[in-house]
């Protein structure tokens, strides 16, 4: 059981929860107030959903042997055209309006990823390269939209997306249970998920055995910005507001660490998305302690750092071999697969 991938994650986020139920024993009380449900655990799901989806979309990117580093800026783009497409209706509460403006932000955020993985799959760029121009690039598109400026709604019915409730839970933690369900089914019951790994593993034998590599790395890229989309509806609707510079940020990085904690490589091949969900629970649990603790703003992102990077060691066959005195050595007469052995030395 110890040697299962989920199984230290999982520890990690039972001692973060630990620690949060010691140091303040209501930390799991869940109150019923004006027919909606209400706690930490709560807050961690809610405020943890657009994280969550962003690192659905970075996985499978990252299955590929890709990598998305305008995840943050495609967030804050997506955000930023539905508040303008509202704040210029007349009725901004008019339903046809909320949803044209929802439709038109997954649009733009489709047709971001669209121009990533053309850039990947089409011109043979390398993935950090080809994100990071629009990772750039996508913040002043964001400042174009809002005109520099923070734009606010005045829709209820748009606020509803972050801010609502379904069945007494957050209508965000309803979004993101349809798409984690909808990726899994698409990659675990189909085979798209086998046509991803080969992708990640090796891109021209896939090819060469009839995969149509391109096509799907487009298609990977594509709903890795429509998960960022979707991400950026949640984040501005939840304030009624965009900003396009704040929005957002930091995101792309936060989404790697998550699929890296749940055990993803980034050499690409095998994915976990379960493990991706746990991964994102984590670095949202840390979030809401560093800040429950009351941890000084300047020093909140080192302490984050130290306690991702001790994650990261955890999972580490070849450190905890070292923390057990055999310094990562293999077993006698073992010899690394690369290293050719001459019979007659």
């Amino acid at each position: 059981m110890i040697k299962h991938r989920l199984f230290w994650p999982l520890c990690v986020l039972a001692g973060l929860l630990l620690f949060n139920l010691i140091y303040s024993p209501d930390f799991f009380s869940i109150k019923m107030r004006d027919g909606h449900l209400y706690g930490s655990l709560i807050d961690i799901l809610n405020f943890g959903s657009p994280l969550i989806l962003v690192a659905i979309g970075m996985t499978l990117v990252i299955a590929t042997s890709g990598i998305d580093l305008s995840v943050g800026s495609v967030v804050a783009i997506t955000g930023a055209m539905a508040c303008l497409s509202i704040s210029r209706s007349a009725d901004q509460n008019a339903l046809i309006t909320v949803l044209i403006a929802i439709l038109a932000a997954l649009l733009l955020s489709a047709l971001l990823g669209l121009w990533n993985g053309l850039l990947v799959a089409g011109f043979g760029i390398q993935p950090i390269i080809a994100t990071l121009i629009l990772m750039v690039a996508g913040r002043g598109i964001a400042q174009l939209i809002t005109n520099g400026q923070i734009i606010t709604v005045l829709s209820p019915k748009y606020q509803y997306i972050g801010a609502g409730s379904l069945f007494t839970l957050p209508f965000s933690i309803f979004i993101v249970a349809v798409m984690f369900a909808a990726a899994s089914l698409l990659t675990r019951k189909t085979a798209l998920g086998l046509f991803i790994e080969s992708v990640g593993c090796k891109p021209t034998a896939s090819r060469l055995a009839g995969i149509r590599s391109r096509t799907v790395m487009l298609a990977v890229y594509m709903f890795c910005g429509l998960c960022a989309g979707m991400a950026g509806l949640i984040l501005s609707s939840n304030v009624s507001s965009a900003d396009g510079n704040n929005a957002g940020l930091w995101y792309e990085l936060d989404a790697i660490l998550a699929v890296v904690i749940g055990g993803t490589s980034l050499n690409g091949g095998r994915f976990y998305l379960t493990g991706t969900l746990i991964g994102a629970l984590i670095i949202q649990t840390l979030t809401t302690t560093i800040y429950m603790v009351g941890v000084p703003p300047e020093i909140t992102l080192v302490v984050k750092a130290v306690v991702v990077l001790a994650v990261c060691l955890v999972q580490s066959d070849k450190f905890r071999g070292l923390l057990r005195g055999r310094g990562g050595r293999g077993k006698a007469g073992n010899y690394p697969a690369n290293r050719e052995v001459n019979p007659h030395a």
